[in-house]
């Protein structure tokens, strides 16, 4: 389930934890706290919108990334104050191994995928996402658009490469997911991914784990 789940790269949506039953800390009957739903992010913006007009709920954005929500809800365990999280699928798998999350089932549950949607609920997909480069050729001054991954380890890519950090931002892992697959890993050896992160360290740029936001070059 968990090979064909990182192998489409979804994300996943999980609910965050109310203690014993009780309401978030914030409890507005017309307001609910999603952490990770920036407007520019997945057509987050459209969405929450969206929400307000139909059922009259507001939902303020929030810029945290997957594991800056993932760990805001481990701080938050005994005092919960988001209703929903959106977050990469692995840490939606986390947060319900850690007792973070209650099960919800929206409509529509039997539409989704078995190998999206953890069983009972704690964690289900709402999109997918390919990976793929994205390349500034300004700044390439003349050098060729590199064409797959072990094209980055070639010198005249030195100080070129950026990345988002896998520890916190899922679009991290994912990538650190399909280069290892690239170079002849697999979801139980990452070894090819990690040699290939220790030969771009010196001159990569990783992104803090205030993720990159659309637009953004490092």
């Amino acid at each position: 389930m968990l090979i064909k789940t990182l192998r489409a790269a979804w994300l996943a949506l999980g609910l965050a934890m109310m203690m014993l039953g009780s309401p978030p800390a914030h409890a507005a009957a017309d307001t609910a706290i999603c952490y990770n739903c920036p407007p520019e992010w997945a057509d987050w913006g459209t969405q929450l919108q969206a929400i307000a007009a139909d059922i009259g709920v507001h939902v303020p954005p929030d810029s945290k990334n997957s594991g800056q929500s993932l760990a805001a809800l481990s701080a938050e365990r005994h005092n919960p104050m988001a209703d929903v999280v959106y977050y990469g699928v692995t840490f939606g798998i986390q947060a319900a191994e850690q007792g973070l999350v209650q099960p919800y089932k929206p409509a529509h549950w039997d539409a989704i995928p078995d190998g999206m949607k953890d069983p009972e609920g704690k964690w289900f997909a709402v999109h997918s996402g390919t990976l793929g480069f994205m390349v500034n050729v300004d700044a390439l001054h003349g050098v060729p658009v590199p064409q797959s991954w072990r094209d980055l380890l070639k010198p005249e890519y030195r100080t070129m490469v950026g990345y988002l950090d896998p520890g916190s931002a899922f679009v991290g892992y994912v990538a650190a997911v399909a280069v290892n697959r690239a170079l002849g890993g697999t979801l139980d050896d990452f070894t090819p991914a990690i040699e290939c992160s220790r030969s771009c360290r010196p001159t990569a740029h990783r992104a803090q784990a205030d993720r990159l936001r659309p637009g953004a070059l490092r």
